[in-house]
């Protein structure tokens, strides 16, 4: 986990009741969904093992042993979780080594936060390896902090990584709002007790209480976010 975030970015930003934003990294901020998915058929074609494209809804979003487990299970590969997760990892740095592209409103948010100062963290379910490449095409700059699948003892859909997000920046989780784009990143964002944006991208999710769903983060600005805090949907 790594954290820049000033003491005095932890206090509520304008007076309003929401105290910070978490954002999940892919298919949320950056479309990389279809990356990872083209880097799991790459690694399993060589292995002698073509994947199902009806497996990449259960595969999306979740964390790396999940995903690399039920892979291994479901080819019956004689690899490793280990091995894989190597392999996987290696090939989906070389697909996005010239950058990553953006989810469309992405940038805008990200930027509108950071001008009103409002404590934003990047909470991803990828390795730090990963995120940190990533955060080149994101900004840096733009969070105060982030926090990697492999730094947490549980990831997503467990509670833990948002948990430790809000604990880093000094924050309730009841005021806070997470954007995320799976069913298994609002899972974890619900169970830490967060208010959720889902932007759907592989899988429909449907509303719910506590839960906003849009249809892309164009929909998404600051009015938005903190109007959910204070009058919900």
């Amino acid at each position: 986990m790594t954290s820049t975030v000033p003491a005095s970015l932890t206090r509520t930003a304008d007076g309003s009741a929401l105290q910070a934003v978490f954002l999940d990294m892919d298919g949320t901020l950056v479309d990389s969904e279809g990356f990872w998915w083209d880097a799991e058929a790459e690694v399993f074609k060589d292995l002698g093992h073509p994947l199902d494209e009806a497996w990449r809804e259960v595969v999306v979003g979740g964390p790396m042993t999940r995903s690399a487990g039920f892979l291994i299970e479901a080819t019956g590969a004689d690899i490793s979780l280990d091995e894989l997760t190597v392999l996987l990892n290696d090939k989906f740095e070389e697909r996005i080594g010239l950058g990553v592209p953006l989810m469309p409103g992405a940038a805008r948010l990200l930027a509108e936060l950071a001008a009103h100062g409002v404590p934003t963290a990047l909470v991803s379910a990828s390795h730090r390896r990963i995120i940190d490449r990533i955060l080149v095409s994101l900004g840096p700059g733009n969070f105060a902090l982030s926090v990697a699948g492999d730094e947490v003892d549980r990831t997503k859909p467990h509670p833990d990584p948002y948990l430790v997000a809000a604990r880093g920046l000094g924050v309730d989780p009841a005021r806070c709002v997470v954007v995320e784009d799976t069913a298994t990143g609002v899972a974890a964002a619900e169970a830490a007790g967060c208010r959720v944006v889902a932007v759907p991208s592989i899988a429909p999710i449907a509303p719910a209480a506590g839960r906003t769903v849009v249809g892309s983060l164009e929909e998404v600005d600051l009015v938005f976010l903190r109007g959910l805090m204070t009058h919900g949907h």
